[in-house]
């Protein structure tokens, strides 16, 4: 009986510590950088590019946004990023937010998978805007916890709802334990 006891409480702790594993693995992380030459932002997912091909193109700032899904799963929407080769403009929209005629009609190109957000609010979340500055006609990402009021100084308007990120800080492989 002891031993029946043992291995059906193992087999358990093994289950979840492989769900628990499962679930991180799952997990991006999601940057923002920044391009003096273009005065614009980009959203990156973690190795969409090396950080030294980005450092190379003269990206700077690298700043660590909120965590995204890697896989599609239920209450999820991909994320595409696109690149207009004209005015050099990025830009990370919804799945179905825009048609790609459209985007296509609009000048961008380069259409390509980054993550996968989540379509509703839960624990753990922060909601992410897009912003427009007009006199660039550029695009960027902002999680809802960042001051948006230097975005607001710098010209920043047209605050986009898009979806909600996973919201982690240095603590969260302690929450994840529990």
């Amino acid at each position: 009986m002891k031993r029946t006891l043992i291995l059906v409480t193992t087999l358990l702790a093994a289950v979840l510590f492989t769900t628990k594993t499962f679930a991180q693995d799952d997990l991006i992380r999601v940057f923002r950088w920044y391009i003096p030459q273009d005065q614009q932002y980009v959203t990156v997912a973690d190795g969409e590019y090396q950080d030294g091909q980005l450092i190379n193109w003269g990206w700077t700032d690298k700043t660590l946004l909120f965590w995204a899904y890697k896989t599609p799963g239920p209450g999820r929407v991909a994320i595409n990023g696109w690149t207009n080769p004209v005015t050099r403009a990025h830009i990370s929209i919804c799945e179905d937010e825009f048609t790609d005629d459209w985007m296509l009609k609009s000048g961008y190109a380069q259409k390509h998978l980054q993550y996968y957000g989540l379509t509703r609010r839960g624990a753990n979340t922060v909601c992410v805007y897009r912003w427009l500055i007009s006199k660039h006609n550029s695009w960027i990402t902002i999680p809802d916890d960042i001051d948006t009021d230097v975005f607001l100084k710098k010209g920043y308007r047209r605050k986009t709802y898009q979806y909600y990120g996973v919201w982690r800080n240095v603590d969260a492989p302690i929450y994840d334990q529990l």
